[in-house]
């Protein structure tokens, strides 16, 4: 038992260790949205991250109709749609059946999967979205 105690007390100091708190509460109208345009017309708005260099959460704008080539990424997708409806289906699926989400609707795409992701309603697509990773988009070729 003698041995144990060292441990236990290691643990339980390890345990104690102080939290760190913000101090400040964030807000961002969404007046204020940065936003940054690729050369397709999609917008990123940061929130919380540099998407080129780390996990990121950012508001997405894509434009109506736009629709991306089959591609992948390294790191997972987690949205929630705030506006429009947006399409996610698998590279070997047909886009034009697949399922609609609008406003409210949740999506993940996991890293690596070949996709396609499209703005299907006559008004842009607005989503916020996570990524647990660095931001990048690998085109499938067939």
């Amino acid at each position: 038992m003698p041995r144990l105690l060292p441990i236990l007390i290691t643990a339980c100091s390890l345990s104690q260790a102080p939290v760190a708190v913000q101090a400040d509460i964030t807000l961002i109208p969404s007046a204020s949205f940065d936003w940054a345009q690729t050369p397709q017309g999609v917008g990123f708005a940061p929130l919380r991250g540099d998407r080129m260099l780390e996990p990121y959460f950012a508001m997405v704008r894509l434009p109506a109709g736009l629709q991306s080539p089959a591609h992948t990424k390294s790191a997972a997708m987690i949205g929630l749609m705030v506006s429009g409806e947006m399409t996610h289906v698998t590279a070997d699926q047909d886009p034009v059946s697949a399922t609609r989400i609008g406003p409210g609707g949740y999506y993940e795409i996991p890293a690596n999967l070949a996709h396609i992701s499209s703005c299907v309603s006559a008004e842009p697509c607005v989503t916020l979205l996570y990524q647990d990773g660095a931001f990048d988009f690998v085109p499938v070729t067939p």
